[in-house]
């Protein structure tokens, strides 16, 4: 009745401290079936589930019972040849039990050899007394899909968003032949803006079209005497030039709850005939690292030409283009070019879970927990070192490479890879780590005091 079949996965010592025999570095990759009884009939043992300030502490142990013969004769012959394990002639200490009921795993503290004690003059069994396994960046690999995913969001993760195969973005544009917004002469640029306010502009003539533009805010503006001043307006863009205005329009920057935070900030405009109206994303691209440069053609006048900025996301996708300065003298459309990306052959390959990535410019290496191809993020552990932005990521196995768009410092990826807050919500690391810099520099070698 309380028999059931486990994985029994032995451990190997990669690394261990040459004083304490500390193991530094140890891996899981092989698994082996065995029929084990249960010996606790009423539950897991232990403290159960521990609530405290520090998050929820899950503190089950598991009692099993396994046959000698059986892990002699079926279990120790495969093990014998196996590198990097000290012991295989019986179970052992530190090595882990997949408990498929509960779909845990459960590392052995202790391997009891002599209970019964020698009944018909011999010892059959094994008593393993388990604790709830602790992940520590351990390796864990064996290649049983049921086992491997345990960890797959259990311990420190980054999530890396990876720039995918590289092509250039197009657009088009139209052009007011009379009385188009060209420019935004910033007069003020305020102070305190923490989102971007609305600008409005008052409206065209009957018959025109009213233009539109964006505010691009400035969190680390450096004023004259060196002093750093965030939240102030440094540029307007315009996504609509309009069209028919007989005088320059007014423009207005945000007030009330449209404000974005700040106050203070003012701007003119300039109109002129044959500018740029509207520019028209008709591909986005991908592969890009930087914001690409915009061009357009010249008007008939040989000057004036029109100018732009292009917007990319951190997939490297281009989101969105503004007109800078809408040119004067256009006689028709004008023609626009779109930088293609810097790097090309990049974006190829799916990463295979648990290999080794390596960053080609920083030789930061990490293990893969996850590979989302949909959105290109890479959830990543067992990190060394720190990845760069722009850099590529090349996966030792599977070949696959891709150049980072952005890094997620913090773990929280489980809610950007799958959608879906998996994270526990009484943990809270980030905020105790940042409060605890506050207190203690950990740059230092000792932040305690002299050796």
């Amino acid at each position: 009745m309380y028999g059931v079949e486990v994985y029994y996965i032995p451990r190997k010592y990669i690394t261990k401290n040459t004083v304490i025999k500390e193991v530094v570095e140890s891996t899981f990759d092989d698994a082996y079936p065995i029929e084990a009884y249960v010996d606790n009939y009423d539950g897991y043992g232990g403290q159960g589930s521990l609530l405290s300030k520090f998050g929820i502490q899950e503190l089950d142990d598991l009692n099993l019972v396994i046959s000698r013969e059986r892990f002699e004769t079926y279990i120790s012959p495969l093990m014998k040849n196996l590198s990097n394990v000290e012991l295989y002639d019986r179970p052992k200490e530190g090595d882990i039990i997949y408990f498929p009921l509960g779909d845990r795993l459960f590392e052995i503290k202790y391997v009891e050899h002599e209970q019964p004690f020698y009944q018909l003059k011999k010892n059959y069994v094994y008593q393993l007394r388990c604790e709830l396994f602790r992940y520590e960046d351990e390796v864990i690999d064996t290649g049983i899909e049921q086992i491997d995913d345990e960890i797959e969001q259990v311990g420190y993760i980054q999530t890396l968003t990876l720039i995918g195969s590289a092509s250039q973005a197009t657009a088009s544009a139209s052009y007011c032949a009379s009385g188009g917004v060209n420019k935004i002469y910033m007069t003020n640029m305020g102070s305190g803006y923490t989102s971007q306010p609305v600008i409005g502009f008052s409206s065209a003539p009957s018959g025109g079209i009213t233009a539109i533009g964006i505010a691009s805010i400035n969190q680390t503006f450096i004023n004259c005497d060196g002093t750093e001043e965030g939240g102030k307006i440094d540029d307007i863009y315009i996504t609509n030039a309009g069209c028919g205005y007989t005088v320059a329009p007014w423009i207005t920057i945000g007030i009330g709850t449209q404000s974005g935070g700040g106050a203070g900030a003012a701007a003119t405009a300039g109109i002129s005939t044959g500018t740029v109206g509207v520019v028209t994303l008709t591909s986005q691209g991908s592969g890009y690292t930087t914001s690409p440069s915009v061009t357009f053609s010249t008007p008939p006048s040989g000057i004036n030409t029109a100018r732009g900025y292009a917007s990319i996301n951190t997939a490297g996708i281009v989101t969105s283009l503004y007109i800078t300065y809408g040119g004067i003298g256009y006689t028709g459309s004008p023609t626009i070019t779109i930088d293609a990306p810097g790097s090309t052959g990049i974006g190829t390959g799916s990463y295979n879970y648990n290999e080794v990535v390596t960053g080609q410019t920083s030789g930061t290496t990490a293990r893969v927990r996850k590979w989302n191809s949909i959105n290109n993020n890479l959830s990543i552990a067992t990190i060394d070192g720190t990845f760069i932005r722009g850099e590529q990521v090349l996966g030792q196995d599977s070949g696959a490479v891709y150049v980072i768009g952005s890094t997620n410092v913090y773990d929280t990826d489980r809610t950007n890879v799958e959608g879906t807050l998996t994270t526990t919500p009484f943990a809270d690391n980030q905020n105790i780590e940042s409060e605890a810099d506050l207190i203690i520099d950990f740059s230092e070698t000792n932040p305690f005091g002299m050796p």
